[in-house]
């Protein structure tokens, strides 16, 4: 069982410990985790502390081998990417989202292009995220006539800005 002397000094020391890790590892989220693996590895050990000694000396060396622990496991790991890798999959992310810019900008294009009926119909589910059933309701249709429609939008839409890609539409 750990006494509250121990339980006080390992929770006023967490900042100081982060801290010592982060400045190892320079990235938060592994030193978050390190923090976590030091932590649990500080508790089973509270038996060997001795109070009166300094804890923090303590707790850096638990971190330090936690910290070489990680680098060891991450070595072996096999997703380690080079530079020109990361830089490839950062201009593939680029390109996909000024692709997914274009096709936004001529949905709302395409949006305006419908009948009210089926514009209204698109944006309570949609944007209001309205369910089927309550458009029916406030349409005065059945479910199935509020799907149809939808079914119809999205098709309209889809054509319209495959279309304008097509003819180069930017």
């Amino acid at each position: 069982m750990t006494s509250p002397e121990f339980i006080q000094q390992l929770t006023k020391s967490q900042s100081r410990i982060y801290a010592y890790i982060l400045s190892l590892v320079f990235d938060a989220d592994q030193a978050e985790d390190i923090l976590q693996q030091t932590n649990a590895v500080l508790w089973e050990k509270a038996d060997d502390f001795q109070l009166g000694t300094n804890f923090i000396a303590w707790s850096f060396r638990i971190a330090w081998f936690q910290v070489l622990a990680f680098r060891k496991r991450k070595s072996r790991d096999r997703l380690v990417f080079d530079d020109v890798t990361v830089s490839e999959v950062a201009a593939a992310a680029e390109q996909v989202d000024e692709q997914f810019e274009l096709k936004h900008r001529l949905l709302r294009g395409c949006l305006e292009q419908l009948n009210d009926r089926q514009r209204d119909c698109v944006r309570r589910r949609y944007q209001a995220e309205s369910s089927l059933q309550s458009i029916a309701e406030e349409m005065g249709l059945k479910a199935n006539a509020v799907k149809q429609l939808l079914f119809r939008a999205r098709n309209a839409l889809n054509r319209c800005v495959r279309a304008k890609i097509s003819q180069g539409a930017s």
